[in-house]
Formats: structure tokens, C-alpha cells, sequence
């Protein structure tokens, strides 16, 4: 299974998704009297509790429409914020400090890092619905063991961030069940161990779905290297999407498309000629080559300018980190103060059981 969590029934024409969390479950199905005969089947054996339409879901905020539905965690941002007495703090444009890398040895070490592990943590969840968050937090739990004072301040610069950001977060529209993904790399970037990091973010439709900002384990040579390890991260990822929407009972009519943004990576990609230069990379070669020879997976180019994984792997300018973030989030304030007319298109519960068929 792609993943452990999720469980599918398909008989004939009907089909039920039901997933869990610990004692918290969603099901949706295209059959109302299935998903009953399933509810009542299960509270025969266990103590449920129905909550009806999903509308909040381990601190996600989901608002349906009728054009879409979005995803967001305003709630659990403003009690994070009241937590660490930053609710009236002055917002900034940008989570990080443009074109500046921390580093371990910046500030005095904090006699209590309780805090800072506690803020960095709170941040992680808040990436599920906030993929503008992914480099910033990644950057800060590089220093989860031995935190600074400077340390503690840029993770304070991310929570004014998220002041002044309150209200983003996902929205999903129908479209086509069409796969397409951005991969970068920021090349040495570190400039303590010069490892390279990795960005990563996978559309499904216009609707982003899957992204990753993650330091490689292994120091590269050359920027290729380094973006070629990355389009291996990102055919792996889509792979396991693939797989998952193979079990989801969900047809893909087209071949994934990677876009990549270094011409010599994607030429390692389709070139079946492999120098004594690039002979260290050889497995993720295989892997990615492999793709493309079956042909799960195309990889065509993309300015560097256009990338939206650009986001994952470095600091960004304000004006740039706005427009890229413009490509991924939403203001949902207006849908939270319920202008948005509420038509369901998926109808799940949390700690229970939906008892509905979807809008779709």
C-alpha cells in the first residue's frame, strides 16, 4: 500500500476512501447507502462518534464551494501565535531574510531551548497547508539541538510572517488528473557543510498537492549532480503518487512532466551516454533514465526565473517570494467568514463517520 493510513473499497461501480488518523477518520464514498451500511457495520464493533460534514480535521479548516474547496489552518496559526505572545506583532513580507543563510555559530546559545523546539515544531505542522513555510522551517531545524539567540529571532521573524498571512492556505479546484513537477536545487548552499538543497513541488491540475524543501545527504561535485539527485527526488515522489492514485482507483490519461531548470541534468536524463565524470551518480542515473526509457516520466525544460520550486531552496527577494507564493496559496479569509455559499463537493467527518455522497 502507498499508504498504511488508507483503506479502499471497490466493488463494481462503487467506491469508499476511508482514512485514519489514531481514533480520527475520514470517509467519502459515491455511494450514501454504502457509506452507512459502513458506519453501521463499524459502530457495531466500535464507539463512534459522527460529526457529519468535514470541516475541521487535526486543525485543518476545510471550506467548501462551489467551484472548489479550500485548506487552511488559520485556527491553529493564531493559537500558535497567542502561545508565544506574538499575536500583536508587526508582520513582515517574507518568512526569512532574503539571500542570508543561518548558520550554527551566529548568536549566543540559548540556556533553555524548550521554546524555540516548541515554535519550530508548532511551525513543521503549519506546512501542510503552507508550502510558502517549507524553506524557512527547514532552515530552522537544522538547529533544533544547539539553537542561538539568532536562531530564536528568525524563527520569531516566521511567526510574523504568519501574522500578516493569517488567513492563506490551499485551494483546490476540479481540473485534469494530470500530473506535473518542479525541481531545483540551491547548489552548495550551505555554508557550513556546502551541501545543496533540494526543492521540490508536484501539481496535480493547477492544484499543488506534494512539495519539499530537504538538504541532500551528500555534497555534489557540481550544480549538475546536484540537480540531477533532485530530479531523482521528485521522479521518486511522483512514482509513489502514481501508485497511490493506482489504489485511489484513479486513471492518469498522461505521463507525468518534470520541469527542470539545468540543461545538463536533463541531458544525463536522455542521453544513454554516461561520462567518467558523472560515474559517482550512477543510481539515481538509473532511476531517473529508467523513468523516462518506460515512459512514466517526462523532464522538459524551465528558466530558472519560472521554477516554482524556486521557493524551496533559497531566501527569496520579496517581490519574487510573492509572486511565487501568489502560484500556490489563496487568501481565504472571505471563504472563512462563510461568503463562500457552502455546497459540499467532498462530505467526510473527523472521529466518526460521513454518512453523504459527494457533490463532485
Amino acid at each position: 500500500m502507498a499508504d498504511s493510513s488508507l483503506f479502499v473499497f471497490a466493488s463494481h461501480q462503487i467506491i469508499i476512501y476511508l482514512l485514519v488518523y489514531v481514533d480520527d477518520i475520514i470517509i467519502t464514498g459515491n455511494s450514501s447507502s454504502q457509506v452507512s451500511h459502513l458506519v453501521t457495520a463499524h459502530s457495531k464493533a466500535f464507539k463512534l462518534k459522527d460529526l457529519g460534514v468535514l470541516s475541521y480535521f487535526l486543525g485543518i479548516q476545510i471550506v467548501p464551494s462551489k467551484v472548489g474547496l479550500t485548506l487552511c489552518q488559520s485556527k491553529y496559526a493564531s493559537d500558535v501565535l497567542h502561545r508565544f505572545h506574538m499575536e500583536n506583532s508587526k508582520p513582515t513580507k517574507t518568512p526569512c531574510c532574503p539571500n542570508v543563510r543561518l548558520t550554527p555559530f551566529e548568536g549566543s546559545i540559548l540556556p533553555d531551548p524548550t521554546e524555540y523546539r516548541s515554535m519550530v515544531g508548532a511551525l513543521q505542522y503549519l506546512t501542510f497547508t503552507r508550502p510558502d513555510l517549507a524553506f524557512s522551517v527547514h532552515q530552522l531545524y537544522q538547529f533544533m539541538q544547539h539553537p542561538t539567540s539568532s536562531h530564536l529571532e528568525a524563527a520569531k521573524r516566521v511567526l510574523r510572517y504568519v501574522r500578516g498571512t493569517l488567513h492563506f492556505g490551499l485551494y483546490l479546484a476540479p481540473g485534469p488528473l494530470t500530473f506535473s513537477a518542479f525541481s531545483d536545487v540551491d547548489w552548495a548552499d550551505d555554508p557550513t557543510d556546502r551541501k545543496s538543497t533540494t526543492g521540490i513541488l508536484v501539481f496535480l491540475g493547477s492544484n499543488p498537492i506534494s512539495w519539499s524543501s530537504k538538504k541532500q545527504s551528500t555534497v555534489s561535485r557540481s550544480s549538475t549532480e546536484a540537480e540531477y539527485r533532485a530530479l531523482a527526488s521528485t521522479a521518486a515522489e511522483l512514482s509513489w503518487l502514481r501508485t497511490l492514485f493506482k489504489e485511489l482507483k484513479l486513471f492518469l490519461p498522461h505521463i507525468p512532466i518534470l520541469w527542470c531548470d539545468n540543461n545538463s541534468a536533463i541531458a544525463l536524463a536522455s542521453n544513454p551516454v554516461f561520462h567518467s565524470r558523472t560515474k559517482h551518480i550512477e543510481v539515481d542515473y538509473h532511476y531517473v533514465r529508467g523513468c523516462v526509457l518506460r515512459h512514466t516520466l517526462g523532464i522538459k525544460f524551465i528558466s530558472g526565473r519560472d521554477n516554482f520550486a524556486d521557493i524551496f531552496t533559497k531566501p527569496l527577494p520579496g517581490p519574487h517570494f510573492l509572486v511565487l507564493r501568489g502560484k500556490l496559496l489563496a487568501d481565504t479569509a472571505s471563504c472563512l467568514r462563510g461568503n463562500v455559499k457552502n455546497t459540499c463537493t467532498t462530505i467526510v467527518s473527523t472521529n466518526g463517520f460521513g454518512q453523504e455522497m459527494p457533490n463532485s
